[in-house]
């Protein structure tokens, strides 16, 4: 009787993590394609600063989340990926809030180097998509105690949520130094 009230719970988690991570896609394409920004430029200026920083704490709360678990100190590992969790859910309502009101950031320069920024953002715009559900599900099999399943989808989420919080970063370097 466990085994289906687990299969249930599985079943329900899996269909709202993949519609919470539909939903939150569908917003951001809408905000950054469809939505007309009718805010003051000068309105919230500092955000793509504020939100660099959080996608660098989560990259090295990552970083030092996975040092832990290295080293087999999984209460530092969990309270590490919460931190990271927290810097990357606080980086996303900070970025729906800018660009809400600004639309979308245009790089201002050319050449090689806009090449450049459009294959990173490329690059991190569709592992951010991807990763999504991906930490949703890796932090369920956790929370139930399936480590071992946990482990495997762990190799590769951590390593891609890494990538997208740094890429964060250097996407909002390329923006400043083209400016």
């Amino acid at each position: 009787m466990a085994d289906l009230a687990s299969g249930r719970s599985d079943r329900a988690f899996h269909a709202a993590n993949a519609i919470l991570s539909a939903l939150a896609v569908a917003l951001l394409g809408w905000i950054l394609v469809l939505h007309e920004p009718g805010g003051d430029p000068r309105a919230l200026a500092f955000m793509p600063a504020v939100n660099a920083a959080l996608n660098g704490a989560s990259a090295l709360l990552l970083a030092a989340a996975w040092l832990a678990i290295r080293s087999g100190r999984r209460e530092l590992h969990r309270r590490l990926v919460f931190g990271a969790l927290g810097a990357s859910a606080l980086f996303l309502a900070g970025y729906v809030t800018y660009h809400f009101v600004h639309g979308d950031t245009r790089y201002p320069g050319s050449g090689p180097l806009r090449t450049a920024y459009l294959v990173l953002l490329a690059s991190h715009v569709l592992l951010s998509i991807a990763v999504l559900p991906m930490i949703g599900a890796t932090l369920w099999l956790a929370g139930t105690g399936r480590l071992p399943r946990h482990r495997r989808l762990a190799r590769w989420t951590m390593p891609i949520w890494l990538y997208v919080s740094a890429t964060g970063v250097a996407v909002f370097a390329m923006l400043r130094l083209a400016a």
